[in-house]
């Protein structure tokens, strides 16, 4: 769970956070006013996800009607190859 920077003891760093050991996430928030409609909240979701590989995290609607939207894509790795001389 991610704190703000005013809980200094539980802060987590932004932008990463690994939920099981070994695997590793990259974030993006998105903050979208309440006057875009669904639909166009949809496309813009739909687009990230097959342009960028983002997959949605969280959404939460605050009183005044705006989302808030987490979007999380997995970080991969590459190990530098292990080069033999003979």
């Amino acid at each position: 769970m991610t704190r703000s920077p005013d809980h200094p003891k539980q802060a987590v760093k932004f932008g990463r956070r690994a939920p099981r050991p070994g695997v590793e996430y990259e974030f993006d928030k998105l903050l979208i006013s309440r006057e875009v409609s669904r639909s166009l909240v949809t496309r813009l979701l739909v687009q990230k996800a097959e342009e960028g590989g983002w997959e949605l995290d969280r959404v939460r609607v605050a009183h005044d009607g705006t989302r808030r939207v987490v979007l999380r894509r997995k970080i991969i790795r590459q190990r530098s190859p292990q080069l033999i001389y003979v």
